[in-house]
């Protein structure tokens, strides 16, 4: 059995965020920034309407504002979520990947391996994921000869402003909603994978492909479901710096926005995250499980 240090070292989470991991954020972005900004403006009717009023007013390039950071910071989030459930794991059940297939988990060391990974990544998450939101809300079209520019000009000039505005604290804004929304979440979300592995696959035996896509599919659309009320919450604080609108807290932002708009307001981009999230998490953990076969 090998340390802590060097298992995350040699885990093959670490390895795999750039290329399929890559991959899918390209593809979900565009579905991504549809819903921060059905979650934060009040200026769209629904899912077609942002994304016609986005290909109008800003052209394709609209749909793919703030994907830059989080381009760069994948692999590192990926790396610590996997990096760390696979290491929760091992040190709660002493058992190696292989091992797994013919000594399962429990699902309650499955929950718990989660939610720490989950609860790091928030941390490591949230400053990408405030500059990824900004940039995101910003519906000037492409700057033209004369009209005046952004507000944010890129990342690197959105996090020196929001630093300079707000200082170190801003570019943490939102962070407690994050690790909240993440925390349980993503415990939720590979108890769900493993749940329907283990039932679509004989004892001993590895999962098929197919079943890790539905699999991992349908623990994406799960885990959405569970966390858009926060994921709501999150960008609203995450924008209230921007608007004006200084939340006194996370829970001074829940009433408000009930009081304004109702318990739908909850929901928003609930559908939208199901339809991304399929996808993009059935290429995840295939491309997960592939690695950990390949570098095992």
């Amino acid at each position: 059995m090998t340390g802590a240090g060097e298992s995350l070292v040699n885990n093959p989470g670490r390895r795999r965020a750039s290329g399929p991991g890559a991959l899918g954020l390209v593809l979900g972005h565009p579905f991504d920034t549809v819903k921060v900004r059905l979650q934060t403006q009040t200026t769209y009717q629904g899912i077609i309407d942002c994304m016609v009023k986005t290909y109008r007013h800003e052209s394709l390039l609209g749909f793919f504002k703030g994907m830059s950071f989080p381009i760069v910071s994948i692999a590192v989030v990926n790396s610590v979520l996997f990096g760390v459930y696979s290491n929760a794991l091992l040190a709660l059940t002493a058992t190696s990947h292989q091992e797994r297939r013919a000594q399962p988990p429990s699902y309650t060391h499955v929950f718990i391996a989660g939610c720490t990974g989950g609860f790091l990544q928030a941390y490591c998450l949230a400053p990408f994921d405030l500059i990824k939101v900004r940039l995101q809300n910003q519906t000037e079209p492409r700057a033209q000869p004369g009209s005046p520019p952004p507000r944010y000009r890129g990342p690197v000039h959105c996090a020196a402003s929001i630093f300079q505005a707000e200082g170190p604290r801003g570019l943490f804004r939102g962070a407690w909603a994050l690790t909240l929304r993440d925390t349980p979440t993503l415990g939720i979300y590979f108890v769900t994978y493993e749940w329907l592995c283990h039932q679509s696959t004989p004892d001993g035996q590895n999962p098929s492909s197919a079943t890790v896509l539905v699999a991992g599919g349908f623990a994406g659309i799960t885990s959405w479901v569970t966390a858009t009320p926060l994921d709501v919450i999150k960008s609203r604080m995450q924008m209230a710096g921007l608007e004006q609108r200084a939340y006194r807290g996370l829970l001074d932002c829940v009433v408000s926005s009930v009081r304004q708009e109702g318990l739908g307001v909850f929901f928003r981009g609930l559908t939208i995250n199901s339809a991304r999230a399929f996808p993009v998490n059935a290429v995840t953990f295939l491309s997960y499980e592939y690695l950990l076969h390949s570098w095992g």
